[in-house]
C-alpha cells in the first residue's frame, strides 16, 4: 500500500483525536513504528491492522471511520492539496461529478505511483448518479462518501448519499443531486497561494 494512504490514516487519527489516540493504535496494530513515511511502500496487510486497530481505539465501526477519513481529507486545512486537485475538476458539483472518471489519472499525475480505485460515473437522469469504485482497497467507496460529502459542501450543493456495498473489488455509492445552490460554496481559485 502506498505510503501517502496509510499517511493520511495517520494524519486523520492524529488531527481528529490526537497523538495518544495514534500512539494506541500503533500499538494495538503492533507496529515498531510511529510514522509513515509518504514515499514508502507498505504490505496491504498492515494497513489492515491499523484500521482494524483504529477500529477498536475508536470504538467505532470501519465504514464511519473510513467516512470521516474522506471527510478529512477535502475540509481539513492541512491536506488542502488534495482539495484543489479535485476542485479542478469542474465549476460546479455536477462537472465534478463527471470529472471522477479521471481522478486516478490526476492522483498518477501528482504521484505516479499511486494506485487509487478507478471510478465510472453512471448518471440516472438530472439529480441520481451512481459512482463504481473498482480496485484493491476495501472499503473505498466509503471514504469516497466522505469526499463527495465534504465536496458538495465546498461546492455549496445539497446531496443525499448512500454507500450501496460491494464485492468482489467493486463498491457503489448512490448520489442524489437535491439543489445545486443549496448554499454559498467555499471560495476556491486556481492560482495557489504564496505566503
Amino acid at each position: 500500500m502506498h505510503g501517502l494512504i496509510n499517511r493520511a490514516i495517520e494524519r486523520f487519527i492524529r488531527d481528529a483525536y490526537g497523538r495518544d489516540t495514534w500512539g494506541r493504535v500503533t500499538r494495538l496494530a503492533g507496529l515498531d513504528f510511529t510514522e509513515f513515511e509518504s514515499m514508502l511502500t507498505y504490505e496491504t496487510a498492515l494497513t489492515h491492522d491499523v484500521l482494524a486497530a483504529a477500529e477498536t481505539a475508536l470504538d467505532r465501526p470501519l465504514p464511519g471511520i473510513l467516512e470521516d477519513i474522506g471527510t478529512y481529507l477535502v475540509s481539513h486545512r492541512k491536506v488542502e492539496g488534495l482539495r484543489r486537485l479535485l476542485r479542478f475538476g469542474g465549476e460546479d458539483f455536477h462537472e465534478f461529478l463527471h470529472s471522477l472518471d479521471d481522478l486516478p489519472a490526476r492522483a498518477r499525475l501528482a504521484v505516479c505511483d499511486l494506485e487509487i480505485p478507478e471510478m465510472e460515473l453512471q448518471e440516472h437522469g438530472a439529480e441520481l448518479y451512481t459512482i463504481t469504485c473498482r480496485g484493491n482497497l476495501p472499503g473505498f467507496g466509503h471514504v469516497v462518501v466522505g469526499l463527495l460529502r465534504a465536496l458538495a459542501d465546498d461546492y455549496g450543493a445539497l446531496v443525499m448519499l448512500e454507500h450501496q456495498g460491494g464485492c468482489d473489488g467493486t463498491e457503489s455509492v448512490e448520489i442524489r443531486l437535491l439543489a445545486m445552490g443549496h448554499a454559498t460554496g467555499r471560495a476556491f481559485d486556481l492560482g495557489a497561494r504564496t505566503g
